[in-house]
């Protein structure tokens, strides 16, 4: 029996991110692969979110590169920005529009055109709240409005950014159960978080920890 090789998605190559003339980290390299669920961990300041805004291509490092398909994510850009998602601490819904033009907006822009909104929705658990505006719903309807795209996306890279803020419990674990599934159909997560998790175990999850540098 042939084993099947286990394909790199992202490789971050002796990264340095400098910040108010403050090192966040350096020369900080790792490889993902399919089906990997990884955490960024650290302390506040440590450079998490800066680290994921590198990895999606939105920030800058100070030295160092981000490959994909064994190249420079520039090389590739337009193939890579079709397989990320990126949800930022800051989730990115206008409180004008509903949770229904929120999501069909956000799918839109992506590039998908077939599917249904309601049925998304429901699965995040705001059946009923289609039509209310974002503006209207408290802190964990609104997360759940911006990351509801998770469950209608082609896209193998996720990296997101605090994605259980202001999420209850059951909420949580069904994110949980959603990022074993894309493992399973061999995408990859990564992800910050400060709160434990109950589904994805440390036998699961693998941590890339960043310290609080002083100088």
């Amino acid at each position: 029996m042939v084993e099947q090789m286990t394909k790199t998605l992202i490789s971050a190559k002796e990264l340095t991110c400098i910040r108010e003339e403050r090192i966040l980290f350096d020369e900080l390299s790792f490889d993902i692969t399919e089906g990997e669920i990884v955490q960024i961990e650290g302390p506040n300041g440590s450079g998490k979110t800066s680290l994921l805004r590198i990895l999606a291509g939105l920030s800058r490092p100070y030295a160092g590169d981000v490959h994909y398909k064994n190249q420079e994510i520039n090389r590739y850009r337009d193939e890579y920005n079709e397989d990320l998602l990126y949800i930022g601490h800051l989730a990115g819904v206008k409180s004008e529009l509903t949770a229904e033009e929120n999501l069909n907006f956000n799918l839109r822009i992506s590039g998908y055109d077939d599917f249904n909104t309601q049925d998304i929705l429901a699965k995040v658990n705001l059946a009923g709240f289609e039509e209310a505006l974002a503006g209207h719903l408290s802190a964990g309807q609104h997360r759940r409005t911006a990351l509801a795209r998770l469950w209608h996306t082609n896209c193998k890279i996720w990296l997101l950014d605090e994605p259980f803020t202001a999420i209850d419990k059951k909420g949580v674990e069904e994110l949980e159960h959603l990022f074993l599934e894309h493992a399973k159909r061999g995408g990859c997560v990564i992800l910050t978080t400060h709160q434990d998790m109950g589904i994805i175990h440390d036998d699961i999850l693998r941590k890339i920890s960043l310290e609080y540098r002083f100088v």
